[in-house]
């Protein structure tokens, strides 16, 4: 194992495979994945589910048979890989430092590709009241027991949060015999794939209450039940509805956040509302040579856009090892404006009107039922219109950007362009 390589990738998760894959394919010599865990694939090796691979393959996958296309990739283009090691500091000029059982390892890398991924809120996160028993998890802890130690941590089951996880092991534990009683959602729309819902709960009769939350926690050592409120418009707990459930058990599926201590340690700037770095069209971050990609960027929604955005990091973390790209000085600021929650890239380098295609992501905070269409604009110019089917927060929404043609129609002046949706 040497210590110097041209790009080294924190995370061999779907996005950490994708950047070391195209990153080699883009000329760098010595490649180098670091993961934590003992073997590569991330959290796709416990999703045993289809539903990957749709747009990268064109098939319909389960999750290791999905990574293992990546896995086994890299591997043959002699990527290195070191497991079951922590990546403890980076450094702004590309040092890294990470621990193993073998002791403390130091690193220097052409450029670096941050991948680690996103973990769950906890309880604690969202400050539920009431007792402190055994029996609170989150979905991704019940889908690693269930789906790969074999184990059943409990039998009857409430779930709080309609993201995918929890749809998905309100499916998982049904078919292993467990109850869910229902699944219970804070916000009034669903915050995971509506294809989840009639795959998960529908299809197995598990009733979903929107607008509803989890008022307390019942139980000395293991829960005994959950009591439920309903909450208005503004979020606030409506008096007399709340609702006593008999469980014992209470699953947590309440959001994702990207995984960026390590970034902050290098100097990478956080944006507010990704609570991932803020990059450029590239996916460099405003640390020259320190790309991001996937769910430390922002959290997405489907693990083919995962994979796109390691390929383009990657790509021109290559370039920036190999010397051929060179930092960006100008920029544009990418901010998210009606009805949108945020956007990615959070702005756009002058190098952009160089041309190349690259993606704009966004979430959007309202449900548009019928046709609307997602628009870049310059005060009041319009420069950029693509119409969508429909949008709704849980998906996340994406257009494909022409560098040339946008910055072409953008004022030489401007420092700002919005980016919103109408219908």
């Amino acid at each position: 194992m040497k210590n110097v390589y041209d790009v080294i990738v924190i995370g061999a998760g779907p996005a950490g495979l994708a950047a070391a894959i195209e990153a080699k394919k883009n000329g760098a010599g010595d490649v180098l994945i670091i993961e934590r865990n003992d073997e590569p694939g991330g959290i796709l090796l416990q999703c045993i589910h289809n539903g990957f691979g749709s747009v990268i393959f064109k098939k319909d996958l389960p999750g290791p048979a999905y990574a293992w296309n990546f896995i086994d990739e890299a591997q043959k283009a002699g990527i290195e890989m070191l497991f079951d090691t922590m990546v403890l500091d980076i450094t702004h000029d590309r040092n890294i430092y990470a621990t193993s059982k073998a002791g403390f390892s130091e690193f220097k890398a052409g450029a670096v590709v941050l991948a680690m991924g996103c973990r769950e809120r906890t309880r604690a996160q969202i400050r539920i009241p009431g007792d402190r028993p055994a029996g609170v998890f989150t979905a991704g802890m019940v889908q690693r027991l269930v789906n790969v130690d074999g184990l059943m941590p409990g039998k009857n089951f409430v779930i709080l949060g309609s993201g995918d996880i929890g749809m998905i092991m309100a499916r998982r534990l049904t078919i292993e015999g467990a109850s869910v009683i229902k699944v219970v959602e804070l916000m009034p729309y669903l915050t995971g794939l509506r294809r989840n819902y009639v795959q998960c709960l529908q299809d197995f009769n598990i009733p979903l209450n929107l607008s509803t939350t989890i008022n307390r926690i019942i139980g000395k050592k293991r829960v005994e039940a959950v009591e439920t409120i309903r909450v208005d418009a503004n979020m606030v707990p409506v008096a007399g509805t709340q609702e006593m459930i008999p469980c014992d058990s209470l699953l947590l599926s309440v959001g994702l956040i990207p995984e960026n201590e390590l970034s902050k340690k290098a100097g990478v700037n956080i944006d507010a509302l990704t609570a991932g770095p803020v990059v450029d069209e590239n996916m460099a971050t405003n640390v020259p040579g320190i790309y991001a990609a996937g769910n430390v960027a922002a959290i997405y929604d489907l693990v083919d856009y995962v994979t796109k955005a390691g390929f383009l990091a990657g790509k021109n973390a290559a370039l920036f090892a190999r010397g051929i790209s060179k930092p960006a000085l100008n920029f544009i600021s990418l901010k998210p404006g009606k009805d949108i929650r945020n956007v990615m890239p959070q702005k756009i380098s002058a190098e952009a009107q160089t041309g190349g295609l690259f993606p704009v992501e966004m979430r959007v905070t309202r449900e548009f039922h019928e046709s609307a269409a997602i628009e870049i604009v310059e005060g009041d110019k319009v420069l950029l219109t693509e119409k969508v089917r429909y949008a709704r927060p849980a998906e996340m929404l994406t257009t494909t950007v022409n560098g040339r043609e946008l910055m072409a129609k953008v004022n030489k002046d401007t420092k700002e362009l919005i980016v919103r949706i109408t219908g």
